[in-house]
C-alpha cells in the first residue's frame, strides 16, 4: 500500500471490513471480514501503473463477497466477473478504482 489512510478508507469504508488490532503500527495495516483478513505493508514507492502486484482473498462464500462488492458499487474487472474456472474454483476480479493503494 502507498497511503495507508486510503487504504483503510476504502476497505473499512467502501467494502466493509473492520480494522483489526491495533492501528498504531507505522506502515502496517490489518483489516478483516468474515472469515477474511487482509495484510497491507506500506511502500510509498510503488508505482501502479508498472506493477502488478495483487491481493488473493480466499474465501467459502465467494459469492456472497461479490455481491458485496457489487452493492458497494466497486469496480469489477472487464475480464474479473465471479465465474467457474477450469481448475474448479470461482474467482472474480475486482478493482480500487485508484492508483493510490
Amino acid at each position: 500500500m502507498r497511503d495507508k489512510t486510503v487504504t483503510k478508507d476504502f476497505y473499512v469504508n467502501k467494502l466493509g471490513f473492520q480494522n483489526f488490532g491495533s492501528d498504531d503500527f507505522n506502515g502496517y495495516l490489518i483489516v478483516q471480514k468474515d472469515n477474511i483478513q487482509i495484510h497491507f505493508f506500506e511502500f510509498k514507492e510503488l508505482n501502479p501503473k508498472i506493477n502488478y502486484g495483487q491481493v488473493y482473498i480466499r474465501t467459502n462464500d465467494i459469492t456472497n463477497l461479490y455481491q458485496s462488492l457489487l452493492s458497494n458499487h466497486v469496480s469489477i474487472h472487464p475480464n474479473g466477473t465471479l465465474q467457474k474456472k477450469p481448475w474448479g474454483k470461482k474467482n472474480l476480479l475486482y478493482s480500487t478504482q485508484t492508483t493510490t493503494y
